[in-house]
């Protein structure tokens, strides 16, 4: 076939289109509402509350190095001693990461953030619920790493790269590592997308600062009442319930708070849960 030539200014834009497609902004569309920490400089390390018991510690410092394995990654974790409990207090700029029986609800893991000024987060919370990690489908190292490694980015400010199911070997996709998979690490860790999604989140640096420093909890501008803002083991403290998944495995809910704030909510429900009713607001089931 004979080659084709172009003009100049032709070649140079078909150049230019190129590189667009191939720039990292085109490879990563899975941010969270642009929600994102406040911070003054280009990497951060966010304190990550071990407030887990049981068989969880492994999991959680597991998916503390997995998002730490990126040299030039904006957001750095360390896991720190946790100050709150079973009912997941957040602490302010901090994300406090808990385990516990909190009943068969419907759901497997929970993650909330409080967002000031529109997208800044203040503080997080990500609960893994052991209701269901405790029945022999659910209670495998791979779908609990899985599970602790995707509540925890949600609260950096990402949201799923898929929700239908197909595994992307990241743990923000909904591959499930049950049953005939159960013995899988496919999606258990983050993928190259994720950290580019990461570096366009965080492309920016702030003014202000809402991650807590040392052992000293951050006090940003319009700071919070923790009591205010915190989210319950009661679903309808969740507020309204914004966006579901087509499979029914995911739902997001907002809640505006009095002091001006905003709390989010993601909710990665059960299989089970799921399938009884894909539209369904699945808070309000029978899940007995």
């Amino acid at each position: 076939m004979a080659n084709i030539m172009f003009p100049p200014a032709v070649s140079a834009l078909l150049a230019g289109l190129s590189l667009a497609a191939l720039s990292p902004a085109s490879l990563a569309d899975h941010s969270w509402g642009g929600y994102h920490w406040a911070r003054t400089t280009s990497q951060f390390a966010l304190q990550l509350g071990d407030n887990m018991g049981g068989d969880w510690k492994p999991f959680l410092y597991q998916t503390s190095s997995d998002w730490n394995n990126n040299g030039d990654t904006p957001v750095l974790t360390s896991v720190v001693d946790g100050t709150s409990n079973k009912r997941c207090a957040m602490v302010t700029g901090t994300s406090q990461v808990c385990n516990g029986k909190y009943g068969y609800n419907g759901w497997l893991g929970l993650a909330t953030i409080n967002i000031v000024n529109g997208t800044h987060i203040t503080q997080g919370s990500a609960k893994m619920n052991d209701s269901y990690f405790n029945l022999a489908k659910y209670n495998n190292p791979n779908e609990k790493l899985h599970v602790v490694c995707q509540e925890v980015a949600h609260t950096f400010g990402l949201a799923h790269q898929s929700e239908n199911g197909e595994s992307l070997d990241t743990c923000m996709d909904y591959f499930s590592n049950t049953g005939a998979n159960a013995g899988s690490t496919s999606s258990t860790r983050p993928n190259a997308h994720d950290f580019e999604q990461l570096k366009i989140i965080y492309t920016h640096t702030d003014t202000i600062t809402t991650v807590a420093t040392g052992s000293a909890p951050a006090k940003p501008g319009n700071r919070p009442d923790k009591a205010v803002v915190d989210i319950s083991d009661d679903p309808r403290s969740w507020g309204r319930l914004i966006s579901q998944s087509a499979n029914g495995r995911s739902s997001t809910y907002e809640r505006h708070n009095p002091d001006g704030s905003k709390t989010v909510t993601h909710v990665y429900w059960t299989e089970e849960a799921a399938s009884k009713c894909r539209s369904c607001d699945h808070r309000f089931d029978r899940h007995d």
